[in-house]
């Protein structure tokens, strides 16, 4: 049975499909309300629940030289009016364990990122605030392997847990989904979210940045809706060519609204005319 997370005034899980979106990082505030505003306004439209995501600083980017967002003072507070001004819960990353706590008192959602989704410090640290967690699961890892994520988590007496697919590594510079994960995660009892924008990520691909390709974000996105999801992940940008990170994989913000009005057509098609698919099916009676 999957459990169901509550977010602000909604439930991860719940009869809705819940929409994580926002630029890879917070670039400026005006940018990120920018941003947020539109993802509302489309979400409230098409019946959605909706979470910001940024992050204040990407500590894993590819190079040195490479921009890695405001910083945790500045970042947090960008976030804190962003969350206040459109009254929209508020998702971003940490990648220490003493970030988690000045960090859970603005962001209603901590992420792990995918690197880091086995570091147990850093999730016992995540869990002890009690806000939900995102976690990504790993590129290298499988998802039957997120169990002993999950159950450090638990452990810390944390049950609000989010796991994310977002692609598996296939050779250098390249991602592949395989969506059996979708279900593997599920069977855990953690509403699943699928990351369509970095799916389709190329790692270090440019050299000194990771490169992408947008094309693929919908049809995979398409396709994780109709196994059966709770939450989708997209990073959008008005401009991704010129996004400060993340850019080739980032889905326009003008196409935002074609994009979701397809996931949420096939997604209450799922919810509404057949039953998730599961692992008991094909058991004997």
């Amino acid at each position: 049975m999957v459990h169901t997370v509550p977010i602000h005034n909604f439930f991860v899980g719940g009869e809705a499909l819940t929409v994580i979106a926002g630029p890879c990082s917070l670039e400026s505030l005006d940018l990120g309300l920018e941003i947020g505003q539109t993802a509302k306004e489309i979400c409230d439209r098409l019946g959605m629940n909706y979470i910001f995501k940024a992050s204040y600083d990407k500590a894993n980017r590819t190079s040195i030289h490479s921009y890695r967002g405001p910083g945790l003072e500045k970042g947090l507070a960008q976030l804190a009016e962003i969350k206040e001004k459109l009254s929209v819960p508020v998702l971003t990353d940490i990648h220490e364990s003493w970030q988690a706590e000045p960090v859970a008192e603005v962001a209603d959602i901590l992420q792990i990122p995918a690197f880091l989704c086995r570091q147990t410090d850093l999730l016992v640290a995540a869990a002890q605030t009690r806000r939900a967690l995102h976690i990504k699961k790993a590129q290298f890892l499988a998802p039957q392997d997120m169990k002993q994520v999950v159950e450090k988590c638990r452990e810390a007496g944390n049950e609000k847990i989010l796991l994310c697919e977002r692609g598996t590594t296939m050779g250098y510079n390249q991602l592949v989904v395989d969506m059996r994960s979708l279900v593997l995660m599920r069977s855990l009892g953690c509403p699943v979210v699928f990351d369509a924008t970095h799916s389709v990520q190329m790692p270090g691909g440019k050299g000194t940045s990771s490169g992408g390709d947008r094309r693929f974000a919908l049809p995979l996105a398409r396709a994780a809706a109709a196994i059966g999801i709770d939450g989708l992940f997209i990073e959008t940008h008005p401009d991704p060519d010129k996004a400060k990170s993340d850019g080739p994989n980032m889905v326009p913000l003008k196409k935002l609204e074609y994009f979701l009005f397809q996931i949420k057509e096939i997604w209450n098609f799922v919810e509404n005319t057949i039953e998730k698919v599961n692992l008991d099916w094909a058991e004997e009676a």
